[in-house]
């Protein structure tokens, strides 16, 4: 087992839109069910970025609420990182559009782009960056408007995906016996990258009539697929982080996985055999919000007092790519 990051989460917040997609707006327009949305995802509900709204709007926002939950001016931040699959725009950076909403000081800015795992990847990296000494406190937001890409037509891929953001400001901690970075695990699989993405837009298939018509710039998943590798990989996942940190599934206070599907949860949750209240969820009120998920759950988590100083947490994720990872953290 490697040393512990000795890193801290100083301060949370999150931004969801106001507007809500609940399942009757599909049931009225899609043929689908309640009993059918529900049965195969758990949610309920949604949240859907209004016109003025967009990636780095709410990212800006709930950073701002993380700097305020830290009691720390954007003068105290060193560097930013948003993982994000909806950049506000090719280039530059949505952690560029953030650093300038902010203000302060010049400071590194700079997108990650992991898909569901963004945040987790973006974790790991800013603990590296906080270990070496170079940098005292990272900001870190996961941020998508997945409604963007996002074809309302396709009854497969539409009811799953809401808008939001969530920001945590990590910090080095000196305490040799205090908040850590524990374990982790950063994987990928990239011959399963057709099977989750957005094929149009890019170098490879530039914007054109035939992309467009064919609405290619949109999400598509070969859902059957990506589900059952989900299921496998989250389990080897938890299983070998566990094992490798020596911790017993019984010795965790909190599991926050990427909020990507209930049935997924559910699983995992039954496999650590683990109580409910262990695990937690908020698919049900914002669907799957990718690199957003675990960072909105973090700071609800935190608020609420479900995860306090000593706590064993385990966040775990699989997204696009195909993309893995997880990271085992004292509070």
């Amino acid at each position: 087992m490697p040393e512990p990051l000795r890193i801290r989460i100083a301060g949370s917040g999150r931004a969801l839109p106001d507007k809500v997609l609940t399942n009757q707006w599909f049931i009225d327009r899609l043929e689908t069910s309640e009993e059918w949305i529900r049965e195969r995802t758990g949610i309920l509900e949604r949240r859907i970025a209004s016109e003025g709204e967009s990636t780095a709007t709410l990212a800006t926002t709930a950073a701002r609420k993380a700097l305020a939950d830290a009691k720390m001016s954007v003068d105290d931040i060193d560097m930013i990182i948003v993982a994000t699959i909806t950049p506000e725009c090719p280039f530059p950076s949505t952690a560029c559009f953030v650093q300038q909403a902010l203000g302060g000081p010049p400071v590194p800015a700079f997108d990650l782009a992991a898909a569901c795992s963004g945040y987790i990847y973006g974790f790991i990296v800013s603990s590296f960056l906080l270990q070496n000494g170079l940098y005292r406190n990272i900001l870190l937001i996961g941020a998508e408007t997945m409604s963007k890409i996002t074809d309302y037509d396709d009854r497969s891929t539409c009811i799953l995906f809401g808008d939001g953001a969530g920001a945590t400001i990590l910090s080095a901690s000196p305490k040799t016996d205090g908040p850590a970075l524990l374990h982790y695990r950063m994987q990928a699989e990239g011959s399963g990258l057709s099977m989750l993405a957005v094929p149009a837009g890019g170098s490879r298939l530039p914007a054109s009539k035939m992309t467009i018509d064919e609405r290619l710039h949109y999400v598509k998943m070969q859902g059957r697929e990506v589900y059952k590798l989900a299921v496998k990989r989250n389990l080897e996942l938890i299983d070998s982080t566990l094992a490798e940190a020596g911790v017993s599934p019984e010795d965790i206070a909190l599991v926050i996985p990427h909020q990507s599907n209930l049935r997924i949860i559910e699983s995992a949750r039954q496999r650590l055999g683990l109580p409910q209240d262990r695990v937690f969820t908020n698919i049900q009120r914002y669907g799957n919000t990718s690199a957003a998920s675990i960072p909105i759950c973090i700071d609800e988590c935190r608020e609420m007092g479900r995860i306090k100083p000593g706590d064993l947490v385990l966040l775990v994720g699989f997204g696009a790519g195909l993309t893995w990872g997880s990271a085992l953290i004292r509070i």
